[in-house]
């Protein structure tokens, strides 16, 4: 029961102390490189746990929280913001500029439906000119 014991307590402290250096930043490690780290955990799995708690854990700092340079939603975001207005005001724009072709074509097709269609007088239309040549080859 003991053996079960000690085993167990040295896979938990190999497993947190290897867990705890890999979330660990690697600027913040001391002593040796955090890749020296791992190599003497993996190595050693009591004792390098045992040297990353007592030299190479960073100590009193607060978990490093990662920094964006961007923002983090859309709305945050002042160009996304300014383009979004941009792209409103174009579509309204179109908008308005269709509505308003809409309207064009429809006067100009009253205006014509009032005068009537143009060329249907005097025969111009009819096909009753100069037929020569067209069927025939030369």
């Amino acid at each position: 029961m003991l053996r079960v014991v000690i085993v167990v307590a040295v896979i938990v402290v190999f497993v947190y102390g290897l867990i705890d250096l890999i979330r660990t930043d690697p600027r913040q490690t001391k002593g040796i490189s955090k890749p020296a780290w791992i190599v003497v955990q993996i190595v050693l799995p009591v004792i390098g746990a045992t040297l990353w708690f007592l030299i190479g854990r960073p100590r009193g700092t607060s978990p490093a929280r990662p920094t964006y340079s961007h923002p983090i939603a859309p709305d945050d975001d002042p160009d996304f913001l300014r383009n979004l207005e941009l792209r409103r005001r174009k579509q309204a724009e179109a908008d308005r500029l269709k509505k308003l072709k809409d309207e064009l074509d429809a006067k100009e097709r009253k205006a014509d439906d009032a005068k009537g269609a143009p060329g249907t007088e005097s025969g111009e239309a009819s096909g009753s000119g100069d037929t020569q040549g067209t069927d025939e080859v030369k």
